[in-house]
């Protein structure tokens, strides 16, 4: 039996993913994995060279998600199902290609951690993201912005010639780079094979990130073993320090559980040795992961045994459920770096996937050099080194075969308008003129004809779009006969920001706030002009913009639609910090009261406590928190509940607002 591929479904409890925030993301995310300039002179050259390569400027052209909520409904998803005799992979096209569930069928075992819910949080580039199965992270460190994004699905001839493979692709817009990922499960394998590509069809150079990221079960039990004797520990304190394997500072850090606060291990791997990573349980068995050579990182990140760790767990998923690990594979050594991937150029490796059984006594021994190298032996026993490089090799040619003209899924129309603009040819992953939505179709009309359509005046203005190509026809570009050319301007000053040019940007947002005049909406290229202020250190201006932004507005999108509320919404939330960092909490307050019913969540109720706390109402403020409120967007690794808590009283954090990632 080769590999059969069906369309099936998946139904999970799942909260919303709401609608997409409209102000555009002019700064970069906070991403943890940041090192200062002296850190990163004691790395090894190379290393130092790729962790200080193609830094984010921002997330731009995505757009940020983060109008998700905590209240699941049963939700239908759509799933693809790879099967042979022996394993059964579900994937979620609709979801980022997610594998959701690996099940090994001699056993009866699942040998990934399968959320049982779908429950997005703020831990994506731009924000909503979800735990579980194995999650393809392609752009730059951190989580994709493809999360929860479609991707395009087709079925593609087997390599072996016997059955099908999926292969899911899509257009990387944070570097511009098509990929694609192609699974198959050869005739009675124990093991998934994912081929994986990533191309750069432009004239220049461009960064590349890659980690596979695969959730496995955790607990007092579970080892994570990899082939090394040094790590790179990176936690967050943002320090990035070499440290020996299995101990450090007498603690066995190869079981997650011995970690008391979330970190990474970023193994040292031998540079000619063989690339895995498992996770065993105390009989030995468990998941492996293994590839070709070109995928040289391994990594283990444990949310440890704190409570902080312990919440998040709870957090991503609901009471009773085990917690997991994450045990991922990629380009570099670590994920603060980024490969450069020249002109034309192409990245290509196979991956394998399955169970591993191994004699516990010598996996869970006090002697790492055998535990690893029994575990290495088994490895090549179920599935031998020279086997996965000759299904690299037999993959290679069929890379470039075309997907059956019947799609199992659909991705966005993002590439289809990039292959128009740079008339590029990548076999094996069309993107067809027909996925052009309506994001799109403006973009295509500038492409076509110069001239940029404009929307109404009554609705936020779509993403814009920033490659220096696309900056160029905005540069020449003609406002439409209903556009004054502010939002023309607004547009190309985005494009100029993230360019770097920020002079030229404040000039176009300028310029869009004087061709808006009375009528027209000015509070696009305001809130431009108030993040401009506030990088620049003058909290004044940057108030008193905001504040004619939220009136305007106001003015602008007073009705109950969706993209209206949530920029509503969004443009309050940053006039109300902006506001407390000018020291002009009664303003926050009454821009607080300008918040529509529907926005009125978790991180509302954070604020209404922190303008409170700087009105001098700490009572008042202790009592929002008193209330029991749920920050639904809570980012990775922020401290603003703690931090606000703290400065309310000296009580202990209650355990439902404890989500501290350090000590």
């Amino acid at each position: 039996m080769g590999t059969t591929v069906r369309r099936s479904t998946r139904t999970l409890p799942a909260a919303p993913l709401g609608p997409e925030n409209p102000l555009p993301a002019l700064l970069p995310p906070d991403e943890a994995h940041t090192l200062t300039e002296s850190e990163r002179a004691a790395l090894p050259a190379g290393m130092a060279r790729q962790v200080g390569y193609g830094p984010l400027r921002s997330v731009l052209p995505v757009r940020v998600l983060d109008g998700y909520g905590r209240e699941r409904t049963p939700t239908v998803f759509e799933a693809l199902v790879l099967e042979n005799d022996r394993l059964r992979a579900t994937v979620l096209p609709g979801l980022g290609g997610r594998v959701a569930s690996l099940f090994h069928k001699p056993s009866g075992r699942e040998l990934l951690y399968a959320n049982p819910v779908f429950q997005p949080a703020d831990f994506a580039l731009n924000g909503a993201w979800y735990s579980g199965g194995i999650e393809w992270n392609i752009g730059a460190t951190g989580h994709t912005t493809l999360s929860c994004a479609p991707l395009h699905a087709a079925r593609v001839p087997a390599p072996d010639g016997d059955g099908a493979m999926v292969r899911l692709w899509e257009w990387e817009r944070l570097r511009d780079t098509p990929f694609q990922v192609d699974l198959w499960l050869p005739d009675e394998s124990d093991f998934l094979y994912v081929g994986v590509r990533v191309r750069n069809p432009h004239h220049r150079t461009v960064p590349v990130y890659w980690w596979s990221n695969i959730a496995v079960p955790e607990d007092e039990g579970t080892r994570v073993l990899a082939p090394a004797e040094e790590t790179w520990y990176f936690a967050y304190e943002r320090r990035l320090r070499r440290i020996t394997v299995p101990e450090w500072q007498g603690t066995d850090l190869t079981y997650p559980l011995n970690s008391r606060f979330p970190a990474d291990y970023f193994y040292e791997v031998p540079e000619g040795g063989r690339k895995w990573i498992a996770s065993l349980d105390e009989k030995g068995q468990g998941l492996v992961q293994t590839s070709t050579d070109l995928l040289r990182g391994r990594k283990l990140f444990v949310w440890g045994a704190g409570p902080g760790g312990r919440r998040w767990q709870q957090w991503l998923t609901e009471p009773g459920t085990p917690g997991y690990a994450e045990i991922q594979a990629g380009l570099a050594r670590t994920q603060l770096e980024h490969v450069p991937l020249e002109a034309g150029g192409e990245f290509a490796w196979l991956e394998a996937y399955g169970p591993l059984a191994a004699d516990p006594a010598a996996v869970h021994g006090a002697d790492w050099t055998t535990a690893r190298a029994h575990t290495e032996r088994r490895l090549e026993a179920a599935l031998p080194r020279a086997t996965v490089d000759a299904a690299f090799a037999a993959w290679r040619p069929y890379a470039d075969a075309e997907p059956e003209a019947e799609r199992l899924a659909p991705g966005s129309g993002w590439g289809a308008l990039e292959v128009e603009r740079g008339r590029f040819t990548l076999p094996g992953t069309p993107f067809p003129a027909g996925t052009l939505g309506p994001d799109q179709r403006p973009w295509a009309e500038l492409l076509r004809t110069g001239t940029l359509p404009c929307g109404p005046d009554s609705a936020p203005p779509g993403p814009t779009l920033v490659a220096p190509e696309w900056r160029e026809l905005l540069e020449s570009a003609h406002p439409d006969e209903g556009d004054s050319g502010c939002e023309l301007d607004y547009h190309l000053g985005v494009a100029q920001w993230h360019a770097g040019d920020r002079s030229q940007a404040v000039r176009s947002w300028e310029r869009s706030v004087q061709r808006a005049g009375e009528r027209g909406p000015r509070w696009p290229a305001l809130r431009c002009l108030a993040v401009a202020d506030r990088q620049d250190g003058n909290d004044p201006r940057a108030a008193e913009r905001y504040l004619a932004a939220v009136e305007d507005a106001r003015r602008c999108l007073a009705g109950e639609e969706e993209p209206a509320v949530a920029a509503r919404w969004a443009l309050a939330r940053e006039a109300v910090e902006a506001l407390l960092a000018a020291d002009r909490p009664d303003e926050a307050a009454c821009v607080l009261d300008t918040v529509p019913e529907a926005g009125r969540r978790g991180r509302f109720h954070l604020l209404r406590a922190r303008v409170l706390l700087a009105r001098g109402e700490a009572a008042e403020a202790r009592a929002v928190f008193d209330g029991d409120f749920e920050v639904e967007d809570l980012r990775e690794g922020e401290e603003a509940l703690s931090d606000t808590w703290a400065a309310l009283t000296d009580d202990p954090l209650p355990a439902r607002y404890d989500f501290r990632m350090r000590p």
